[in-house]
């Protein structure tokens, strides 16, 4: 008998990657979007009429309380949020209500309706901040650097209290960070290589960006849903950094794209201090050996081969202008 689930953010770059791991697998594949004057399912137009869309929304109980009546669901992903950190300075109080107290309002709906289901709670490397300890394990304490962190911090411990108050199996996710051809234009991997494609294709001539010397441990969205996935197959719920274990900076990810396109980027990248945080998390790296351990999970994609990938994408969709 094939298996309920439900996605909340489903037409973002995880929730996307997820739903066609989940087609792949037999599953009823139940979809969250918020209702919008223009809908944005770009990211799953190939599979739009193999998943049931419910309308709903993070700072609405009753649209959560609704989708889980009709999904029903064995399983409960829940990946929505407002998940771009430079926006959480702007709005703190909107990223608090929808990446923090929005979890709450999964955790009550799931608790009510579907009880016995598995929950996955997107958690970040981002909790980490000003870390403690690299790398960064799920005994590493949180020092959140941004709004996102703090509601995210807020998010994991609200989930790790349901669970242990109601004995209910969830999981969080403290994934890495991870990209790929379908990632927002907000975020800096994307916005580089995109703006270096433009600038192959004679359709811009800079790029502008703040911090180069930011490190991060990149991994590719496609295995990190897998661990998701894994999570919730498990007997037992639990805490998992997902992470390749490789740190990479800002400014590598700039020359591996340009260089990829016959470019030099010092010809075309602009230190922007506009783009610089208030406060920089400055070195992320993620140790997921319990992951491999216990889950049996592996990255699969290398750092050269995601940006290899992004940058493909990139030049090929802004070949026709």
């Amino acid at each position: 008998m094939s298996k309920n689930a439900l996605i909340t953010g489903i037409t973002g770059q995880d929730g996307s990657y997820l739903a066609d791991l989940l087609l792949d697998k037999g599953y009823n594949v139940y979809g969250l979007v918020r209702r919008l004057s223009t809908p944005n399912t770009s990211r799953i137009d190939h599979i739009i009429d193999s998943v049931e869309m419910l309308e709903g929304d993070l700072t609405d109980q009753s649209s959560l309380n609704e989708a889980m009546h009709t999904a029903q669901p064995d399983e409960v992903y829940n990946l929505a949020a407002q998940s771009f950190v430079g926006t959480s300075w702007n709005q703190p109080v909107h990223t608090g209500d929808v990446t923090g107290l929005g979890v709450i309002r999964v955790l009550e709906a799931t608790r009510h309706i579907a009880p016995d289901a598995h929950l996955y709670q997107a958690s970040s490397s981002e909790m980490f901040g000003k870390v403690q300890d690299t790398p960064q394990t799920e005994q590493t304490k949180f020092h959140p650097r941004s709004p996102y962190g703090v509601a995210k911090v807020y998010g994991y411990w609200a989930c790790v209290n349901y669970r242990e108050s109601y004995d209910m199996h969830i999981s969080n996710g403290i994934l890495f960070n991870h990209e790929s051809p379908r990632r927002g234009i907000e975020f800096v991997t994307k916005k580089i290589t995109n703006e270096a494609a433009r600038i192959y294709h004679g359709l811009s001539s800079e790029l502008r960006l703040g911090n180069l010397d930011a490190m991060r441990d990149w991994g590719f969205a496609g295995d990190y849903v897998d661990a998701m996935w894994r999570m919730l197959q498990h007997d037992t719920p639990d805490d998992y950094v997902v992470s390749t274990g490789e740190t990479h900076s800002v400014r590598e990810f700039v020359e591996l794209t340009f260089s990829s396109l016959g470019l030099d980027w010092e010809k075309y990248v602009v230190i922007d201090p506009k783009f610089v945080r208030p406060a920089e998390v400055q070195l992320l790296l993620g140790d997921a050996t319990k992951a491999r351990d216990v889950l049996g999970w592996e990255p699969n994609v290398r750092f050269e081969e995601l940006v290899s990938m992004m940058v493909e994408a990139d030049v090929e969709r802004l070949k026709h202008k």
